[in-house]
C-alpha cells in the first residue's frame, strides 16, 4: 500500500497560516508509494497543459508572417488561418486530430473557401475602430464575429469601407442558438445620446450607404422602435444624401412599431427569417417565428411606397432543397425584393453545430434560382452575410436609378402642366 492522504486544506489561505496560526497537514504513508517526496519549500504548481502548449507555440509575429510545412498531426500554423492563392479552389473537407495523448479527438477543418485574413492590418480598420470606441458605439461586425470584418472595414479609406452599426447596446434579450451576441433579461438602459453620436460618426466617415441594426429589446415597451427611428431621422438630417438600410427585429409582432421605423426615412428595410420554417424552433429564440417575420416584411413593404425589403437565410443547418424552395415562395408572396444566402459558422462550442459546409457551386445555384423567381437581387456565397458591401453597392445603384426616374417623371408632369396653363391663359 502506498500513497499520501492529506487532510483538506483551504485553497484560498496560505499554507503556513490560518488566522495567524500555523496550518499543518498530517499524512499517512503506505508501501505502494512511488513518487519522490516534494520539497516543503517548493510551491505546488497547478497543471497548465493548454498554457504550456500555447507558450511553446509561435509568437504573434510568426503567426501572421512565417509559413511552415504541414505535418501529419495537426499543429496550428499561420497557413491554417490565412487565405492562400489556392483557397478559391474547391477541395474535399479535411479532418485533423487534436488533443493531448489519451484524449485525442478528430475535428473537421474549415474548407479552404471559408478561410479569411486576420483583421487589423489596414489603416481604415484601425480608424473605424477608434471612432467607434471614442463615441461608445457598437457594431454587429464585432459582436457577431463576422468573418468579413477585415474585408468590409479594410477599404482603401473610411469612405470605401462598410461598418454595420448596432444600436441599443451590445446585449440582447433573446438567445438564438446561432448568435454570439451577449444576452440578458435586463440589459442596460438605452443611451439617449446614441442617435446623435451615430449620426455624427456616419457624417464624419462620409459613407454613401450605411447599415443600422440592433439587438432585440423585449424589455422596452416599444422594443426600441422609437430609438431606431430617431437615429435614422438624425442621420438623414445631417447627411440627406446618405442611403440608410435598417436591419430590425420583429418587435414582438407589433406591426405598428414596424411601420414607425419604415416611415422614418430609411431606404431599405431588412428583417432576417434566418432559416426555413421547419428549423426555426431549433435555430431561433422561442419568441421569434417564421410567420411573424413574414408579417414584419409585409407591413414594412406596405408602409412606404418604393421601399426595398430584404431578408437573409443561413445554409448548413440541415435544411433540404424542398424547404428552401418553399421558403423562397413564401418570401415572394410578401413581395420581398432582396434575399441573401450565407454559410452558418458555429461561433463557439456553446452554439449549434454546423450540419454541413455548403459548396460555392450550390450557393451559385440558389442565387440563380432566386433571380429566376423574381427577386430584384440575390447575394449568395459562403461568406455572404445579411449586410454585405457588394450587395449594398447594387442596392445603392437601384435606389439612385429609381430616384432619377422619379425626378424625370415629376419634371415631365410639371412641364405638361405648365404648357396647359400657358395654352388656356
Amino acid at each position: 500500500m502506498a500513497s499520501k492522504v492529506s487532510k483538506i486544506r483551504c485553497l484560498y489561505v496560505p499554507s503556513n497560516s490560518l488566522h495567524g496560526k500555523a496550518f499543518s497537514t498530517s499524512t499517512r504513508t503506505f508501501a505502494a508509494e512511488t513518487s519522490a517526496p516534494q520539497s516543503p519549500s517548493e510551491p505546488r504548481r497547478r497543471p497548465t497543459t493548454f498554457n504550456d502548449r500555447l507558450n511553446a507555440g509561435p509568437s504573434f509575429d510568426q503567426f501572421i508572417s512565417s509559413p511552415s510545412p504541414p505535418s501529419a498531426e495537426f499543429i496550428p500554423t499561420p497557413t491554417d488561418f490565412l487565405s492562400t492563392p489556392e483557397s478559391t479552389s474547391i477541395s474535399p473537407l479535411r479532418t485533423a486530430t487534436v488533443g493531448p495523448p489519451g484524449r485525442k479527438r478528430e475535428i473537421t477543418r474549415l474548407p479552404s473557401w471559408l478561410q479569411t485574413p486576420i483583421p487589423g492590418a489596414s489603416p481604415a480598420y484601425k480608424n473605424i475602430k477608434s471612432d467607434l470606441r471614442g463615441l461608445n458605439l457598437h457594431t454587429v461586425c464585432e459582436e457577431a464575429r463576422c468573418p468579413n470584418i477585415s474585408d468590409c472595414w479594410g477599404g482603401s479609406d473610411k469612405s470605401a469601407a462598410t461598418a454595420t452599426i448596432m444600436l441599443m447596446g451590445d446585449t440582447c434579450t433573446r438567445g438564438c442558438r446561432f448568435c454570439s451576441v451577449k444576452t440578458s433579461r435586463a440589459p442596460p438602459p438605452l443611451d439617449p445620446h446614441e442617435p446623435e453620436h451615430t449620426a455624427e460618426a456616419l457624417k464624419r466617415w462620409g459613407l454613401g450607404y450605411v447599415v443600422l441594426t440592433s439587438v432585440d429589446r423585449d424589455d422596452l415597451q416599444d422594443g426600441g422602435a422609437a430609438h431606431f427611428a430617431e437615429t435614422i431621422m438624425k442621420i438623414k438630417l445631417k447627411a440627406p444624401a446618405m442611403l440608410v438600410e435598417a436591419l430590425t427585429g420583429d418587435y414582438a409582432g407589433d406591426l405598428d412599431m414596424v411601420q414607425m421605423v419604415a416611415r422614418s426615412g430609411l431606404d431599405v428595410y431588412a428583417h432576417n427569417v434566418e432559416t426555413v420554417e421547419d428549423l426555426t424552433p431549433m435555430v431561433r429564440d422561442r419568441r421569434a417565428n417564421f410567420r411573424q417575420s413574414l408579417r414584419v416584411l409585409q407591413r414594412a413593404k406596405e408602409s412606404k411606397e418604393g421601399l426595398i425589403t430584404k431578408t437573409s437565410i443561413m445554409l448548413g443547418l440541415g435544411e433540404t432543397e424542398e424547404q428552401l424552395w418553399e421558403t423562397l415562395k413564401e418570401l415572394r408572396k410578401v413581395d420581398v425584393d432582396v434575399v441573401t444566402f450565407g454559410q452558418y459558422m458555429q461561433p463557439t462550442k456553446r452554439h449549434m453545430k454546423v450540419h454541413e459546409y455548403v459548396t460555392p457551386e450550390n450557393f451559385e445555384l440558389w442565387r440563380q434560382r432566386s433571380l429566376d423567381m423574381g427577386f430584384l437581387y440575390c447575394a449568395s456565397g459562403p461568406l455572404v452575410r445579411s449586410s454585405y458591401k457588394a450587395g449594398e453597392a447594387f442596392i445603392e445603384n437601384v435606389i439612385k436609378k429609381r430616384a432619377r426616374r422619379s425626378q424625370t417623371v415629376t419634371a415631365d408632369v410639371a412641364g405638361e402642366n405648365s404648357k396647359s396653363a400657358h395654352t388656356y391663359g
